[in-house]
């Protein structure tokens, strides 16, 4: 695939695909702006309509990935045509350990590049706080960029690269020195107090991956924190006016209720104002459903679609991944969430000539391996995953 530029182009007969190399902040920002044909509320309609099979479905799911796996190749190194950390990390997170990048012509896995201190344009990981005096143990700390190149939201690549099952004492070099995820965690939690805008999703999907809901911890300034602070924070921002429509926010959210329901502990207090919320901005999505079975580019907002694709696919990937996180086998089964499913397949098939911007594609992609998983199973999309693993690793 040739590389994704500063630049404009436009699909033959479709939209026209905004290509640039922005965080979701700076989308979100640009997505308020975007004129969207207002439509008329037709969900009834279109969840009567006919629907291809399983199999179908299926089949059409495996081709936008496999493409978007084997063809959507992004390179480390330096050079105005290699990538950045904030498009690279999000091919991550929607393929995991089994992402790849070239890197000087060689295919090797991202996250194992980046456990292994590779050096790429806007990963700026450096050492962090001493966090233990006897082992000379320190932490791993990183910055919000300004270069549109690096980490968009506080604590996003951490986020992010929890979420490929990588356990606390995963290897990771970082400035020459070995360090482990767990120094990247406890960091995260020293510097809980310095998020000034309070911005949470990715630190909730960081450490509900590691510790229990109930989890409890003591910042870098002496005060106290705990789980259900950071839900309550989430619970408490507007939606409309946070980044990528909310999406981020309820995705996050909904991975650490998932794993409190999944531990067993009752659903009350800030839980059971989660609960509400999930299932109000899921009721939002299919009350905003286009005709065409598409989700809305106002995602929780109000209805309309955009004219520019790749908003489209920026929009309505998102809220799918929020739904395929949030629904469970059945409800992804409903009329309604296989059309917007069906509607996200056909943006794939129609972006295949083009280069697309990396956060709409691989929000998108990971919505719908979320989907594949829930419905219908997992697979690998590597061809050989062992190869690309020790490869990042010489």
């Amino acid at each position: 695939m040739s590389s994704f530029r500063w630049s404009v182009f436009y699909a033959s007969l479709v939209a026209v695909l905004s290509v640039t190399v922005g965080g979701c902040a700076q989308k979100a920002a640009d997505s308020t702006a975007t004129p969207t044909t207002p439509v008329a509320n037709k969900t009834t309609t279109a969840d009567s309509a006919a629907l291809p099979s399983d199999d179908d479905l299926l089949k059409q799911i495996d081709d936008a990935l496999e493409y978007t796996y084997d063809h959507r190749r992004l390179s480390v190194g330096s050079t105005s045509n290699d990538q950045a950390a904030w498009q690279i990390v999000h091919g991550a997170l929607a393929f995991k350990r089994e992402f790849l990048v070239s890197d000087n012509g060689k295919d090797v896995s991202a996250v194992e590049y980046v456990l292994r201190g590779g050096k790429m344009k806007g990963l700026d990981l450096r050492r962090g706080d001493l966090l233990d005096e006897a082992t000379k143990r320190y932490g791993i700390a990183t910055v919000i960029a300004e270069d549109k190149m690096g980490q968009g939201h506080a604590d996003q690549w951490l986020g992010y690269l929890s979420d490929c099952h990588l356990p606390l004492d995963e290897p990771i070099v970082v400035e020459g020195e070995k360090h482990a995820i767990a120094d990247y965690i406890d960091q995260a939690k020293l510097d809980v107090h310095k998020n000034t805008t309070l911005e949470y999703s990715w630190t909730l999907m960081a450490l509900t991956a590691y510790y229990p809901t109930d989890y409890s911890w003591k910042a870098g300034d002496g005060t106290e924190w705990n789980i259900e602070k950071l839900v309550e924070i989430e619970l408490g921002h507007n939606l409309d006016s946070s980044a990528c429509g909310g999406s981020h926010r309820m995705t996050g959210l909904t991975m650490a209720y998932n794993r409190h329901v999944a531990a067993g502990k009752p659903i009350t207090g800030v839980w059971k104002k989660l609960e509400d919320r999930i299932h109000e901005c899921i009721d939002k999505a299919h009350q905003l459903q286009n005709p065409d079975g598409s989700l809305s580019s106002n995602y929780f907002a109000r209805p309309g679609k955009s004219a520019d694709l790749a908003v489209c696919m920026g929009s309505a990937g998102h809220v799918l991944e929020f739904l395929a996180t949030a629904m469970d086998k059945e409800q992804l089964q409903q009329p309604w969430v296989r059309r917007a499913t069906l509607d996200m397949c056909k943006t794939f098939r129609k972006t295949k000539p083009v280069d697309v911007e990396c956060g709409a594609l691989f929000h998108a992609a990971h919505g719908l391996v979320l989907y594949r998983e829930k419905v219908f199973g997992s697979r690998s999309f590597s061809k050989d995953t062992a190869a690309a693993v020790t490869a990042a690793k010489n």
